[in-house]
């Protein structure tokens, strides 16, 4: 399989204070969705003193045939290591771009990744480059590729939440479960945090983040 680098131009979203805000969320979408309308999810955070932004999966489908609604998604199992370097190379760009020069001594930048996002937003985390205040993996676990080693380190300066409904149809408590002990086993600190709800974001429970 050969390969070609190329300029690439990607959409993100944005809601909130885009001038001088006080802290900044990064919320990572899940498979099929869209940045348009999942930022939406996250009007309970707006104030005068919040930006969040929404980067959008570099892959785009129609969700039913061949007309329609449109999802976009991070990477599938096909060449999913130069899917991952690619949204990798996204990320940092957005956040060199536009996020590092509203950050201030005092900024607070927030890392939330959503299902298949959640996977993307672990490894970008993982990755080093970017250092955040909070980091919510919400209905999702760590993806296995995570160099855990280096990231038990990262995490020590990182609030780190575990996030899910009690409704979760893709989060059974067997998963949940083992997910804690193996977080346990590595000695990550992190706070789990569940809601009475199905595979979505909450409000209410945003706004105890």
């Amino acid at each position: 399989m050969n390969h070609i680098q190329f300029d690439f131009k990607a959409r993100y979203e944005t809601l909130g204070n885009i001038d001088n805000p006080k802290r900044i969320w990064i919320v990572v979408h899940g498979y099929g969705q869209q940045a348009q309308y999942f930022i939406r999810k996250f009007k309970p955070l707006q104030d005068e003193e919040t930006l969040v932004i929404a980067p959008e999966g570099l892959h785009h489908f129609y969700l039913k045939g061949f007309d329609g609604r449109v999802g976009a998604s991070w990477m599938t199992k096909e060449n999913r290591w130069t899917d991952i370097d690619n949204y990798l190379s996204y990320l940092n760009a957005i956040y060199k771009q536009v996020i590092l020069p509203l950050v201030e001594t005092d900024t607070e930048v927030n890392l939330l990744g959503f299902s298949q996002g959640a996977a993307t937003a672990s490894r970008w985390l993982n990755e080093g480059k970017v250092n955040f205040h909070k980091f919510v993996l919400w209905s999702s676990v760590f993806p296995p590729d995570l160099n855990f080693d280096l990231f038990a380190i990262q995490l020590a300066t990182t609030k780190i939440y575990f996030v899910y409904g009690n409704q979760d149809e893709f989060m059974p408590k067997s998963k949940i479960e083992a997910f804690k002990t193996k977080l346990n086993a590595m000695h990550i600190d992190i706070e789990y945090i569940d809601f009475d709800g199905p595979h979505d974001i909450d409000g209410g429970t945003l706004l105890k983040l």
